[in-house]
């Protein structure tokens, strides 16, 4: 039996059908399914009424639901505990974006080193689907990562809460010619160079509706190379292949040396909330005097 099966069912229970669940655990409906299907499998008995629509459970699934809770809050419980036993000093585990991991987490450390009571730090970076994968799946005590409550409404849970921790802007820059003028700019005739984010990852999907999707549509804009890493596209742009929407903390100094400008109208740069996540589930002592610490640090401010 897998503690995931435990959690999907929990997801279907509160969630009221298989398509929704399976969005919240982002996976596909048939994989859900088929995992729904072993966990029934193992029990022994069916937990969902398949002859009926919508969604019902059977009176099995009725009775194993609140023990799904419980063995979930108990598993974390038990993993909190042998990993305290494990370590005589106390971990904090923070599941970052690969922007902030560079760009926000270093300085902020300096706010993490004054309210952790000496706790060991491990940050673990990637792309937001598989930090929100992670965290969700308990593999995390904080996750860092941008905001966008209608693009990531996963995070939208009774079961999660969370703090802003900064701001930050995406906003359109290029690379500059000895003369300091910027190398890749919206000129009559010729094509836009962009150095884009995937479609399907959060930044990509954020600038196509807020700001790829509103230029005039007389202006070409060319696709020359696309990554999911924000540094990665940096380094492209500061040796001229052509333009990006990148963060400003992860450019800051590159734009104050004049390495880097920002390209004006009709290219827009876009606000961002940087925030910090945390479950409703056991946790150890480090971790919940951090995120009271934390509360009363921004609430302050």
């Amino acid at each position: 039996m897998e503690l995931k099966w435990l959690k999907d069912f929990v997801a279907l229970v509160e969630q009221g059908s298989f398509s929704k669940a399976a969005e919240s655990r982002f996976v596909t409906q048939p994989a859900f399914s088929r995992r729904i299907r072993s966990l029934e499998n193992w029990l022994g008995v069916s937990l969902v009424d398949r002859d009926k629509y919508p969604t019902t459970l059977t009176p099995a699934g009725e009775a194993f639901a609140d023990h799904a809770r419980q063995l979930i809050s108990q598993t974390y419980a038990v993993r909190n505990q042998m990993r305290d036993i494990q370590s005589a000093r106390e971990q904090l585990l923070i599941v970052a974006q690969h922007a902030l991991a560079v760009s926000f987490f270093p300085p902020w450390m300096k706010t993490l080193e004054a309210l952790t009571d000496g706790a060991l730090i491990k940050v673990e970076s990637g792309n937001l689907h598989d930090n929100v994968e992670a965290f969700l799946s308990g593999n995390g005590d904080f996750l860092l990562c941008y905001a966008s409550s209608d693009i990531f409404s996963q995070l939208q849970r009774d079961d999660v809460e969370s703090l802003q921790v900064g701001v930050d802007e995406l906003v359109p820059v290029s690379g500059v010619n000895e003369g300091g003028l910027p190398l890749h700019a919206i000129v009559e005739g010729e094509p836009l160079k962009l150095l884009g984010h995937p479609a399907e990852s959060f930044f990509g999907r954020l600038l196509q509706r807020e700001c790829l999707s509103r230029l005039p549509p007389e202006l070409d804009i060319h696709l020359a190379c696309e990554n999911a890493l924000s540094e990665a596209l940096k380094a492209l742009v500061l040796n001229g292949y052509g333009m990006a929407w990148l963060p400003r903390s992860l450019i800051r100094p590159e734009l104050e040396r004049g390495q880097l400008v920002i390209l004006d109208e009709p290219l827009h740069s876009l606000d961002l909330s940087i925030r910090l996540y945390r479950l409703h589930q056991p946790a150890c002592s480090a971790a919940n005097q951090f995120w009271n610490y934390l509360q009363e640090l921004y609430n302050q401010e």
